[in-house]
């Protein structure tokens, strides 16, 4: 399984008056998590809008456990889960670098699309079965 492990600190913005992370930032957290991976990968937004593909989002969930504070750092770990279907999966893990306390889980499911004609990708594009070979992920 593919992973990546980011470690940022929570900034003032991001909390309510009792100091604690507001509910709404774990998905960003999530999507800067997606962003280095994708760059550790070489499946960055970018990389993928190279390939004439755009990945809208579908899909997602957050389970909250515990809470992330003002002057504490968010570890995210996303994790690449394959799939035989024409989307990307991944799974989240933020836990607090203070505490060492696992925050928060998510998972995140987003499709294949041609950015113009908003068209579906039924079956897994190109450019996804060379990057799945190039990381020698056997099929889900």
């Amino acid at each position: 399984m593919l992973k990546h492990t980011i470690q940022q600190a929570v900034k003032f913005s991001e909390v309510d008056s009792l100091r604690v992370v507001w509910h709404g930032h774990y998905v960003r957290y999530f999507e800067d998590g997606r962003e280095a991976f994708g760059k550790k990968y070489g499946l960055g937004y970018l990389d993928i809008y190279q390939h004439n593909l755009a990945v809208p989002l579908i899909d997602l969930s957050v389970k909250f456990k515990k809470v992330l504070e003002y002057g504490d750092d968010a570890i995210i770990e996303t994790r690449f889960v394959d799939s035989p279907a024409a989307k990307l999966i991944f799974e989240y893990t933020i836990t607090s670098a203070r505490h060492g306390h696992v925050v928060c889980t998510g998972q995140s499911t987003q499709v294949f699309m041609e950015p113009l004609s908003k068209e579906l990708y039924i079956t897994m594009p190109p450019f996804m079965e060379q990057w799945k070979k190039t990381w020698n992920i056997t099929g889900a």
